[in-house]
């Protein structure tokens, strides 16, 4: 026999906190658009440091700063509703980071090579 307000094993129901659901196709969705993003990103931020000619240390500063730029206005996009797209906002300052990196530097040497080599 059941009491009111017990669960299955006794537990009273007014303690259990709900728990939060998430949709694992639009978390791949989300995830997918900022790794996009961030792609992008990379490849235009590279393009800019190679065509001012940034070398060494300097780029990849350069390179940290644009990812921390592009974060922000990921965040700002997402409001004070980030919660219903991301898990975490620490996904949307690391997701793709060294993915990006990859790219950027791709640009950033090839831009700088045809502008200020040849």
């Amino acid at each position: 026999m059941k009491m009111a307000g017990m669960g299955r094993r006794g537990l009273k129901l007014s303690h259990m906190k709900p728990q939060e659901a998430y949709s694992d196709a639009a978390i791949r969705t989300n995830n997918a658009i900022l790794e996009f993003c961030r792609t992008s990103f990379s490849g235009l931020s590279g393009a800019t440091a190679g065509v001012l000619g940034l070398t060494a240390l300097y780029g990849f500063i350069f390179y940290f700063v644009a990812s921390l730029l592009m974060s922000l206005l990921l965040i700002l996009k997402a409001g004070s509703s980030w919660g219903r797209y991301f898990k975490s906002r620490w996904r949307i300052f690391t997701s793709g980071l060294m993915g990006g990196l990859f790219t950027y530097v791709l640009s950033w040497t090839f831009v700088y090579g045809m502008v200020h080599v040849y």
